[in-house]
C-alpha cells in the first residue's frame, strides 16, 4: 500500500516596512520546488499607515494568486531602536492578518533559527544564505535586495521543520501536563 504524499505551498515572509520580501516553494514530500520569489517596496509611499495597507494588499494578492497551505513569517528581533521595532512589529501584523483573514496557518521563526535550517549556522550573512539557496534552488542570481532571498529562506525553514515550531511551555504545570512520558515517578517501598 503506497503512501499519498500531499502537496503543500509554504508562503514565507520577511516583513519590513521599506521592502517586504516574500517566497513561495512547493513541497510534496522532501521533494522541494521554488515557485516564486521578490519583494514588495515601500519606501515610494508616504505615512506608515498607506504603506500598511500596501503590505495587506500585495499579501492578499499574493496569497489569492498562489492559494498557501502556510505561512511563515520571520519574527523580528529585537533592536535598539524602539519606533522601528514598533513600525516592524505593525507591518509583520498586518502581514499576518492577510493570512489569517482567510485562515491559512501561520508559524514565526526566529532569524537565527532561518539560518541555523538553510546554512548550518545561525550567524550566517544574508549573502551566505543565499548563496545556500542559489544552490538548493538552482537560480543563476541572487537578488539585488536580499529580503527576497530571506523570505524565501523562511519558507524553506518551515518545511524543514515540518510546520511545527518549538513548544515553549509556558509553567512547570503545563510542561508536566504535555510531556507525561518524561515524568519519572518513584515507587513505593513494601
Amino acid at each position: 500500500m503506497s503512501k499519498i504524499v500531499k502537496e503543500k505551498i509554504i508562503l514565507g515572509l520577511d516583513p519590513g516596512t521599506n521592502v517586504m520580501g516574500y517566497g513561495l516553494i512547493l513541497t510534496k514530500g522532501n521533494a522541494i520546488e521554488l515557485l516564486q520569489f521578490g519583494v514588495i517596496h515601500l519606501s515610494r509611499y508616504e505615512g506608515h499607515e498607506l504603506k500598511l495597507k500596501k503590505i495587506f494588499e500585495r499579501v492578499t494578492s499574493i496569497i489569492q494568486e498562489f492559494k498557501p497551505d502556510e505561512v511563515a513569517l520571520e519574527a523580528p528581533f529585537f533592536g535598539k531602536n524602539v519606533q522601528s521595532m514598533l513600525k516592524l512589529g505593525r507591518a509583520q501584523g498586518v502581514a499576518m492578518s492577510a493570512a489569517l483573514a482567510r485562515e491559512i496557518p501561520i508559524v514565526e521563526y526566529a532569524p537565527k533559527k532561518v539560518k541555523q535550517s538553510v546554512t548550518g549556522n545561525g550567524n550566517a550573512s544574508k549573502e551566505q544564505v543565499a548563496a545556500m539557496l542559489m544552490s538548493i534552488f538552482k537560480f543563476k542570481e541572487a537578488p539585488k535586495l536580499l529580503d527576497a532571498t530571506d523570505a524565501l529562506a523562511v519558507a524553506l525553514c518551515h518545511h524543514y521543520q515540518n510546520g511545527k515550531q518549538e513548544k515553549k511551555a509556558t509553567s512547570w504545570n503545563t510542561f508536566l501536563q504535555e510531556n507525561p512520558d518524561r515524568i519519572k515517578t518513584k515507587k513505593k517501598a513494601t
